[in-house]
C-alpha cells in the first residue's frame, strides 16, 4: 500500500493504453531519432559550412547565427543527448532503474527552462516584440506576427506555453512512474529470493521433563 500523499498520481499505464515501461521506451526511442538527425545536420554543417552559414547581413543583425564554437558546442549536446535517451531506454528495457534517473533529471531541467520563458513573458511582455524586431527581414509571417494586438499576442504565447509545459509534465510523471514501478519490483524480487533462501531456523536448548536434564535442540528445520 503506497501512503505517500504522492501516491494518487501513480499510475502503471500511460496514454491511456500502454504501460509505463512501454511508453518510457517508446519516449526514449523518439528523442533518440530526434537527437540523431540534429547531430547528422550540425555534423553536415560542419563538413560544408557555407551551405548552413548565414552572415550578419541575411540576419538583418550584427552577429552570425552559427559559427564554429557554437557548433562544436551543438554537436556535444547533442552526443550527450543520445547518451543519456539511450541510457534511459536500455534502462527502461532491461529493468534497471538507475539508467533512467539522467533522462529524468533532463526532463526536469528542460521543464524549469520552459517555466521561466513562461514567467518572463508575463512579466516582461515587450520582449516579444523586441525580439520579433530582431527576425531576419524574410522571416515568415513575422509582418503578419507584429501586426497582432501585444496583448493578444501574449495571451496566444502564454496559451501554447502553457500546453507544452503540461505535456512536458505529463511525459516527466510517465517516466517517474517507469522509475518507481522497475524500483518496486526490484526490491520485491529481493525480498522473495531472501525469503524463499532463507535456510535454517536454529532453536536454544530445552529441558528434558522426563529426565530433568538439558538436552541438546533438534536439527534445525530446513525451509523449502
Amino acid at each position: 500500500m503506497l501512503n505517500s500523499p504522492w501516491a494518487r498520481f501513480y499510475s502503471n499505464s500511460c496514454c491511456l493504453c500502454c504501460h509505463v515501461r512501454t511508453g518510457t521506451i517508446i519516449l526514449g526511442v523518439w528523442y533518440l531519432i530526434i537527437n540523431s538527425v540534429v547531430l547528422l545536420i550540425l555534423l553536415s554543417a560542419l563538413t560544408d559550412p557555407d551551405q548552413y552559414h548565414l552572415t550578419s547581413a541575411e540576419l538583418g543583425g550584427e552577429f552570425e547565427f552559427m559559427d564554429d564554437a557554437n557548433m562544436c558546442i551543438a554537436t556535444a549536446i547533442s552526443l550527450l543527448m543520445i547518451l543519456i535517451c539511450a541510457m534511459a531506454t536500455y534502462g527502461a528495457y532491461k529493468q534497471h532503474a538507475a539508467w533512467i534517473i539522467p533522462f529524468f533529471c533532463y526532463q526536469i531541467f528542460d521543464f524549469a527552462l520552459n517555466t521561466l520563458v513562461a514567467i518572463s513573458v508575463l512579466v516582461y511582455p515587450s520582449t516579444i516584440q523586441d525580439y520579433l524586431r530582431q527576425l531576419p527581414t524574410n522571416f515568415p509571417y513575422k509582418e503578419e506576427i507584429m501586426s497582432v494586438n501585444p496583448t493578444c499576442l501574449v495571451v496566444i504565447i502564454l496559451l501554447f506555453i502553457s500546453i507544452i509545459l503540461a505535456f512536458k509534465g505529463y511525459l516527466i510523471s510517465c517516466v517517474w512512474n517507469c522509475y518507481r514501478y522497475i524500483n518496486g519490483r526490484n526490491n520485491s524480487d529481493v525480498l522473495v529470493y531472501i525469503t524463499t533462501n532463507d535456510t535454517a531456523v536454529l532453536l536454544p536448548p530445552y529441558d528434558d521433563p522426563v529426565n530433568g536434564a538439558a538436552k541438546d535442540p533438534p536439527p534445525p528445520y530446513v525451509s523449502a
